[in-house]
């Protein structure tokens, strides 16, 4: 397969890639995915559940956007900052919101139910302020370190989730978090897109402040414009041993946990190959515009067949094993542009793909009573890979070079598409 990576590349130019006008890219993907998902009911939202599903799906995209905008610039800001020279550290500071969030999405979820969700999740969102400030005025990477795990504290997802079920019908909650689902991808494609920009701008300090302005957005949202629950919410002891013993539901886990560390660990090493290429980190956005624009556009159809004719195991097999070689090309190709460019639209379209199935299986596959309880554990093994692909990311750069981390995330990924080659495909719905 690394044969293949370099004969695909060798010959490949040392040319920038151009940045083309898609503006609205990422706008036309979510709908067309509904469209294409049979499952989704045909019974249309209420206006009332339209507001709540966007008001709620807006919260979690400006909260992720914060998130995400550090990933494609911090490795190289972290090189002018006392302590930045160690690449553990800088993997560390990159990883370790999803370490507290992991910690800290049962109780978060738990405290809504007691207390109503709409405190829970302002209460969240001024933690993940605070994270913001101490970063944002931080002398050294330690308190970079601190600032980002305070960050990771506000961990209100699990109470949004909550959220989105109390105020919307059965028959339309699984299309209420596909939107959910579909502005997390969007807030993502959007910060590795704006990051270079906004750094080159106001720098990293006044990045952090930045995200710290969106999580006061988002409070004000959710004050403003979430509608209260018309009912208070159900109290329902989840029985994680069964979700926990579940085999379709382990390897899901197994999945969003490598898919999620992989992430993490390719921006350790990325930005830095990037600039030896020859791009400026205000430049990035270069390569990750068009990568992330067509990623989503081939996205589509694959979704498409998986949803609407029933090809969700071959579609996710296709998926890691596109994070797989786009993984190993990574290690291989020439430091090009255009090398790089293409690695990156192999491993992002595999990666956007299974961002989007993977939760719908888990809501598929998992017992009726018990979906609540699986997307709780599939949210922390996502967090927790999190954690994992930066802290491990940063250490292997540091001691055995940044190829050795795009060959452990490949080794990942070929464990995961071991296992996943025995998972069953869900019912198809007629």
């Amino acid at each position: 397969m690394t044969n293949a990576c370099r004969l695909c590349f060798a010959r490949l130019p040392r040319a920038a890639v151009p940045a083309p006008a898609v503006a609205g890219a990422f706008a036309f993907v979510l709908p067309l995915v509904s469209m294409s998902n049979p499952s989704v009911s045909p019974s249309r939202m209420s206006p009332l559940e339209l507001r709540a599903t966007a008001s709620l799906a807006a919260i979690f995209a400006l909260r992720m956007l914060g998130l995400f905008m550090v990933m494609p610039v911090f490795s190289i800001y972290a090189k002018s900052v006392p302590g930045g020279d160690n690449a553990t550290i800088v993997g560390l500071a990159i990883g370790i919101y999803g370490l507290t969030q992991s910690l800290l999405y049962i109780p978060y979820g738990w405290a809504s139910d007691r207390l109503g969700r709409k405190p829970v999740i302002v209460a969240g969102l001024l933690v993940f302020a605070l994270g913001s400030a101490i970063a944002a005025l931080a002398p050294n990477m330690t308190w970079i370190v601190i600032g980002r795990a305070v960050q990771g504290a506000g961990a209100i997802s699990s109470a949004i989730t909550a959220f989105v079920a109390d105020l919307t019908d059965e028959r339309n909650r699984t299309k209420a978090m596909a939107m959910i689902g579909g502005s997390i991808g969007i807030a993502f494609g959007v910060a590795i897109i704006a990051a270079p920009i906004v750094f080159r701008l106001i720098g990293m300090s006044g990045l952090f402040a930045a995200i710290g302005v969106l999580a006061v957005l988002a409070i004000v949202v959710v004050l403003w414009v979430v509608p209260e629950a018309p009912t208070p919410p159900v109290h329902v002891r989840a029985p994680f041993g069964e979700v926990l013993r579940n085999p379709e539901l382990l390897r899901l886990n197994l999945g969003v946990f490598v898919l999620h560390a992989t992430q993490t660990a390719l921006f350790v090493v990325l930005p830095h190959r990037l600039e030896e290429a020859g791009l400026p980190v205000a430049e990035h956005w270069h390569i990750y515009l068009p990568v992330m624009a067509l990623s989503f556009v081939l996205m589509v159809p694959a979704i498409i067949a998986a949803e609407k004719h029933g090809r969700m195991k071959a579609v996710m097999l296709t998926g890691i094993a596109a994070v797989l070689i786009g993984q190993l090309c990574f290690a291989e190709i020439p430091s090009t542009l255009v090398a790089i460019g293409l690695a990156l639209l192999v491993y992002f379209t595999g990666f956007n793909i299974l961002e989007a199935s993977q939760p719908s299986m888990v809501s598929k596959l998992s017992p009726g009573a018990r979906k609540g309880a699986a997307m709780g554990v599939y949210n922390t093994t996502q967090a927790l890979g999190l954690f994992a692909g930066g802290a491990l990311g940063g250490l292997l750069a540091r001691h055995n070079g940044g190829d050795a981390v795009f060959f452990g995330a490949a080794a990942l990924a070929a464990v995961w598409l071991l296992v996943a080659a025995g998972m069953r495909s869900p019912a198809r719905r007629r």
